[in-house]
């Protein structure tokens, strides 16, 4: 037993020195934060990464949590294109649980890990700059696109890289929630996967890498696709190998790449330890994507 304890800390040696120095961008998000126990695994694995000399950047969402709250108080919700429809309301409510309850609990838990977390929101010295998104679908008639309005929905167009950089050299995990303001102040909530992948272009991030709550991309005979090109990911959705939720992921795993970003990967955020894993060993635990 000690044997094979031994020859994972060996295997994981010359991936902790490429990664040693440099900057990694993580999405958290899915069952990996509803899960008591895998939350304080979460919180053990990037404080480990900034002990072994790593700077991990953390992105989370919460749209669970924010059903949660927005059914407690009665406020209604609906999805538009599996966008949440923001009105001011629900935005209140947007920005009060990701800035207040799930980023103080995130960084409680790093805290706790032994390392020094910050939780910070787009607001704070204008980290998140956005503006409205816009979202068109086809029409019913299938011959024009349509204009859908959304509300309060975002898109990042820029991110305040001194902010984060100032943090990370001092030894601090900035811990970001997905929440941006425009040159008029106007508040957004914007999609936490977006939100990661501009991070981690702005910071020249060595990897982007997003949890959710399967094992990675499937094939169409729901086998785990390791290792994904930009190529290969066209001939994919050309053939409708990938659909849904899956489409958007890639797509911001790409921009990441195509923005400087080494590699991103889409993993299983259900497995303990999964960053580890994926991190460390030859294995992984998903879906890395390379240029």
């Amino acid at each position: 037993m000690s044997e094979n304890r031994a020859d994972l800390l060996v295997e994981a040696l010359p991936y902790i020195k490429n990664y040693r120095n440099s900057t990694l961008v993580i999405k958290y998000g899915g069952h990996a934060m509803v899960d008591e126990g895998l939350r304080d695994r979460f919180a053990q694995d990037v404080s480990l990464l900034r002990f072994v000399g790593i700077n991990p950047v953390v992105v989370h969402g919460g749209g669970p949590q924010i059903d949660e709250i927005l059914n407690r108080l009665n406020i209604k919700f609906h999805f538009v294109e599996g966008q949440r429809y923001t009105d001011e309301a629900v935005m209140k409510v947007v920005e009060m649980v990701l800035c207040g309850r799930v980023g103080k609990d995130i960084v409680g838990r790093i805290t706790r890990a032994g390392s020094q977390a910050v939780g910070l929101s787009g607001k704070d010295a204008g980290l998140i700059r956005a503006v409205r998104k816009r979202l068109s679908r086809q029409s019913e008639s299938g011959e024009d696109q349509e204009q859908v309005d959304i509300g309060l929905v975002g898109e990042p167009t820029g991110i305040n890289v001194g902010l984060l950089n100032h943090l990370t050299d001092g030894g601090f995990i900035p811990v970001i929630a997905p929440v941006g303001v425009d040159d008029n102040g106007v508040t957004y909530n914007i999609n936490a996967d977006s939100v990661a992948a501009a991070v981690a272009v702005a910071l020249s991030a060595s990897r982007l890498i997003l949890l959710t709550d399967i094992k990675g991309v499937l094939d169409l005979d729901g086998q785990l696709l390791e290792r994904l090109t930009e190529a290969r990911i066209k001939e994919l959705k050309k053939a409708g190998g990938v659909t849904g939720g899956m489409i958007p992921k890639l797509d911001c795993c790409l921009s990441a790449i195509r923005g400087g970003c080494r590699s991103a990967s889409i993993i299983d955020g259900r497995v303990p330890h999964a960053l580890l894993l994926e991190l460390f060993t030859d294995s992984g635990c998903g879906t890395e994507i390379l240029p």
